[in-house]
C-alpha cells in the first residue's frame, strides 16, 4: 500500500479518514483501476460507495471517456431497459424518437450502476449479455449492437441472500463480483467519526458564516460509541442540525443526546415517543382479538347445543301427539297430523277444532282415545260438520290462521320456558344440574332464566 498515493487520492476527492478499512478499499480500487475487470462495491447505505467508481475511472485508461453514474433503484421498472440499452422509434407509447441508451453513449467509457440489486430479472439477463459479449439490442429493435463499456456496480443488500431467494441471477452476481470491494461502515472507522464531524462543522461555518461548533470530551465519547445506522450521511445531517439549532457552540453530552438516540448501543434511528409512553404495541390488540374469538366460539357451541336440545324436544312432542290422537301444535304454522291412520270420510287428514286443543304444555302427555265408539262418534261429527273447526279443503288457510291466533302461547319460547321450569323442578332448583339435563351451558341457562323471569 502506497501511503503517499493514498493521501493524494484523499485530498483530490475530499476523503476524510485513516481507518484500515477505508485505506484497504482505496488501495484495491487503485490496483484494479488499470484493468477492465468488473467491480462490485459492497457496503451499507450512506458509507460513500460512490467515491470508489470515480477513483477507478479516473485512474483507468478510460479516464478521457465518458462516465455515467446510474441509480438503478430510481428508474421505473417499465423504462429501465430503455434507459440502459436505448429504444427504437415507436417501440412503446411516448417513444417519439430513437434513443442510444447509456450503453450506447458510454461506449469506451465507464458506467457505475448504483443499487444494482434493484434491477428487474429481465434487465439482469440483458446486462449479463453485455458483460459477457458486449452485445445488446435496443427495446423494440432487432439489430445487434456492440459496446465496450466497463461496469462498476454497488449494492447495499446481501447479494448472496438475494441469489438464494431468486431475486438476483447467480451468474450475473459472479460476473459483477470479479473484484469485490468492501466499504466499511462508519461505526467501524473509529476516530474517523470525529474527523468527519470537524469537516462538516467547518463546511457549515464557512457556507452560512456561523461560529464553528465543537464537541466536549463526553460528547466525543458518545459520538464514538453510537452505531450510526445512517453512516456518513447521518453524521453530516446531525452536524448540520447542531450547527444551526444549537445556541451553544460547544456541544456537550446533554445537547448531543437531543439530536441522536439515548441508547448508545442502538443501531436504529431515534423514534419519537408521545407523552413519554412506549411505542405502540399490537400485543394487547392481538390478545383482545383472541378473547373475542374464544368467546364467539363458546357462544356458537352453546347455540348448537341449544338447537339440538330444542330439536329433540320437538321430536318428542310430535311422537307424543301422534300416539294421543293428535299432534300438539308446537308451531302455529305446522299442519296437524290426522286423528287416525284410517279415515273413511276423506283422504285428507282432518284438523281438530280449536276448542279441542288443550292449552297445556306440548310436552305433557294427552290421554289416548281408546274407546272405538267414541272414536267413531268423533269421525261422524267431523264428517257432518257438527264440531267447531270442521275441516274444509277450501278453507284450509283460514283454519290454520285461526289455530295460530288462538294458540300463540304454544310456541317455541313457551316450550323452552316450560322445559326449563320442569328441569329446575326435577333438580330442586339446582341450575347446574338442570343445565346438564337440558344439554346447555350454565351461562345460557342463566340468560334464559332472566329472559323468562323464572
Amino acid at each position: 500500500m502506497d501511503t503517499s498515493e493514498l493521501q493524494k487520492i484523499k485530498q483530490r476527492y475530499n476523503i476524510v479518514g485513516n481507518s484500515d478499512g477505508l485505506n484497504h478499499a482505496l488501495d484495491v480500487a487503485l490496483q484494479v483501476a488499470p484493468t477492465d475487470l468488473s467491480v462490485l462495491i459492497i457496503g451499507e447505505s450512506g458509507v460513500g460507495k460512490e467515491i470508489i467508481p470515480r477513483v477507478i475511472h479516473d485512474k483507468s485508461p478510460r479516464r478521457r471517456e465518458k462516465y455515467f453514474a446510474i441509480n438503478c433503484g430510481s428508474i421505473p421498472e417499465g423504462t429501465i431497459d430503455s434507459e440502459l440499452f436505448g429504444h427504437e422509434k415507436g417501440s412503446f407509447t411516448g417513444a417519439i424518437g430513437e434513443s442510444e441508451g447509456y450503453f450506447g453513449i458510454a461506449n469506451k467509457g465507464t458506467i457505475f450502476l448504483d443499487e444494482v440489486g434493484e434491477l428487474p430479472i429481465q434487465t439482469q439477463a440483458r446486462l449479463l449479455r453485455v458483460l459477457e459479449t458486449g452485445e445488446y439490442i435496443r427495446v423494440g429493435g432487432t439489430e445487434i449492437r456492440k459496446t465496450d463499456v466497463r461496469i462498476v456496480a454497488a449494492t447495499n443488500v446481501n447479494m448472496r441472500k438475494a441469489v438464494s431467494e431468486g431475486r438476483f441471477r447467480e451468474d450475473l452476481y459472479y460476473r459483477l463480483n470479479t473484484i469485490p470491494i468492501q466499504m466499511p461502515a462508519l461505526r467501524e472507522r473509529g476516530d474517523d467519526i470525529l474527523l468527519l464531524f470537524r469537516l462538516f462543522a467547518m463546511q457549515m461555518a464557512e457556507k452560512y458564516r456561523l461560529p464553528k461548533i465543537s464537541l466536549s470530551d463526553e460528547a466525543k465519547q458518545i459520538m464514538l460509541k453510537y452505531k450510526w445506522p445512517g453512516n456518513v450521511r447521518q453524521l453530516k445531517n446531525i452536524t448540520e442540525q447542531m450547527s444551526v439549532l444549537s445556541r451553544e457552540r460547544e456541544i456537550d453530552a446533554q445537547t448531543l443526546t437531543q439530536f441522536i438516540p439515548r441508547d448508545e448501543e442502538s443501531t436504529q434511528l431515534a423514534t419519537i415517543q408521545k407523552d413519554g409512553k412506549d411505542d405502540h404495541s399490537y400485543a394487547s390488540e392481538r390478545e383482545l382479538l383472541y378473547k373475542i374469538l374464544y368467546e364467539l366460539r363458546g357462544n356458537v357451541s352453546d347455540l348448537r347445543r341449544e338447537m339440538n336440545s330444542l330439536r329433540k324436544q320437538l321430536d318428542e312432542a310430535r311422537q307424543l301427539g301422534g300416539t294421543g290422537g293428535y299432534v300438539s301444535p308446537v308451531q302455529p304454522n305446522t299442519q296437524v297430523a290426522p286423528v287416525s291412520s284410517v279415515s273413511p270420510v276423506s283422504s285428507v287428514s282432518p284438523v281438530p277444532s280449536v276448542s279441542s286443543v288443550p292449552s297445556v304444555s306440548p310436552v305433557s302427555s294427552v290421554p289416548p282415545i281408546t274407546d272405538l265408539d267414541e272414536l267413531q262418534h268423533i269421525r261422524q261429527e267431523i264428517a257432518t260438520g257438527g264440531m267447531r273447526g270442521t275441516y274444509k279443503p277450501e278453507a284450509e288457510d283460514a283454519e290454520i290462521e285461526e289455530i295460530k291466533e288462538e294458540n300463540e302461547n304454544l310456541n317455541l319460547s313457551d316450550l323452552s320456558k316450560q322445559m326449563i321450569e320442569k328441569a329446575l323442578e326435577r333438580n330442586n332448583g339446582n341450575r347446574k344440574k338442570a343445565a346438564e339435563e337440558l344439554g346447555i351451558s350454565d351461562r345460557t341457562l342463566y340468560r334464559k332464566i332472566n329472559k323468562y323471569k323464572l
